[in-house]
């Protein structure tokens, strides 16, 4: 690499992590005093708490690591620029495109660690910062379908619960179906039923059981039963972030369960599976947008720049938000919704360029 070359990637690499500093801070400063009532409130321990904001700052880099390189390149582009330091360089007789690499270097490097935020690390963090949320500042708030639950739980299994209590684990109005192909070989009826923790099994009361078998029916009752059933108590309600929890392997594994279980929260899912890639590519959209914008020295000045660069911003974080949603509470497919930011905005990226060569 020549010496534009690590000028130019150093000024990249280091405004972006000045940007990270430089905002992280007062996000949790924000943050902190919008919630600190409810945090005293709920007697929550200052070992949660700061955890909680660790988990916090994980969480929100991995969301706003575009915007955060978007802005920091459109700054030290438009420092360049006012400085006739790019007019210096494109009269040397360097190309805009040659002059464009160091940019889509930068870009790599930090499209990586994103890659490996988003599969591994934001998982984690995910866990932490919900888990704390629900349990001291939203404690009232219901994060799982408690109502009218209806899973199959395996090619054979189905059950379903009328209504399901979470603090106290137990259900009711529950049944559950054993199918061999299209044949059904029991079914079990129980005005409640409760998961026994200690011992890994559910206690049912009022238990009915009809089986069949070469077409005759039997029929066993009891006022309580304790059985051993194939599922976990978080396959019966999981928690509406649980795509957000996994690493990207779970994740695939969880969201092929969820489809066999019939879950209506596969979009949702999905969502999450695929903004673990799109993620990366905006990056370089980003990139490309920002330099092409900034490159120029405008009469304005940084200013002029700077409102423009956020504007554009402001839009794709739009389109992100209003396409996501579509994806996770109607049929929207979840690849358009996804994707269909990151396409636009390419498009925009190759125009805005090709403008900047000129």
């Amino acid at each position: 690499m020549k010496i534009l070359d690590w000028y130019i990637l150093k000024r990249y690499l280091l405004t972006f992590l000045m940007m990270l500093l430089l905002f992280i801070p007062i996000g949790i400063t924000v943050d902190l005093a919008e919630k600190i009532g409810k945090i005293i409130e709920n007697n929550a321990p200052f070992n949660e708490v700061v955890a909680y904001y660790i988990d916090f700052t994980v969480y929100f880099a991995n969301l706003l690591f575009p915007l955060f390189l978007f802005l920091s390149v459109i700054w030290f582009t438009s420092k360049l620029a006012n400085n006739t330091e790019i007019v210096a360089f494109l009269s040397s007789g360097v190309s805009f495109t040659r002059f464009l690499r160091p940019y889509l270097i930068g870009a790599s490097i930090v499209a990586v660690a994103a890659l490996i935020l988003g599969m591994f690390l934001a998982p984690y963090a995910s866990q932490g910062f919900n888990e704390f949320k629900y349990k001291y500042l939203k404690r009232h708030k219901e994060v799982q379908k408690t109502k009218d639950v209806y899973r199959q739980i395996n090619d054979n299994d189905i059950i379903y619960v009328s209504n399901f209590v979470v603090r106290s684990k137990s259900g009711m109005n529950f049944t559950y179906e054993h199918f061999e192909g299209n044949e059904l070989k029991f079914k079990i009826f129980a005005d409640n039923i409760r998961y026994i923790e200690e011992d890994s099994l559910y206690r049912l009361t009022r238990y009915v059981k009809r089986s069949f078998e070469n077409g005759l029916e039997t029929i066993e009752k009891s006022n309580r039963k304790e059985l051993i059933l194939p599922f976990e108590l978080e396959d019966l309600t999981p928690v509406e972030y649980a795509a957000e929890t996994k690493t990207y392997g779970d994740l695939i594994d969880f969201i092929e369960a969820e489809k066999r279980r019939g879950s209506s929260n596969i979009g949702r899912y999905e969502v999450v599976k695929l903004k673990k890639w799109s993620l990366p590519v905006s990056i370089f959209i980003l990139t490309i947008i920002a330099v092409a914008v900034s490159s120029i020295k405008r009469r304005g000045g940084m200013g002029v720049n700077l409102a423009l660069g956020i504007a554009i911003a402001m839009v794709f974080v739009f389109f992100d938000k209003v396409f996501g949603v579509m994806a996770a509470q109607s049929d929207f497919p979840a690849v358009v919704a996804v994707w269909f930011p990151n396409t636009i905005f390419g498009i925009l990226a190759i125009y805005l360029l090709q403008n900047a060569k000129r």
